[in-house]
């Protein structure tokens, strides 16, 4: 059994804040909006405040923001 099986082992709601977020309902996972990989709450890291998304890393985090701000591409290549 991983640990996302068995009892109490349910999708949390969470209230993303800067540098910080807030359990609405615990559980002991929250969904990549992304990749709809699971993260244990206590390895979540990277998400967005304005979007109230959650992200299973780093990587997935900046290409989510180029998604939604495509003129950011533009800022890089100057």
């Amino acid at each position: 059994m991983n640990r996302f099986e068995g009892p109490g082992s349910r999708e949390a709601k969470i209230r993303y804040l800067d540098g910080d977020f807030q359990v609405l309902s615990p559980g002991a996972y929250v969904l990549c909006a992304v990749t709809g990989e699971k993260i244990a709450i206590d390895e979540l890291r990277y998400w967005s405040v304005a979007r109230q998304e959650p992200y299973v890393d780093a990587h997935t985090s900046f290409n989510r923001e180029l998604q939604e701000n495509p003129d950011l591409r533009q800022r890089n290549k100057a």
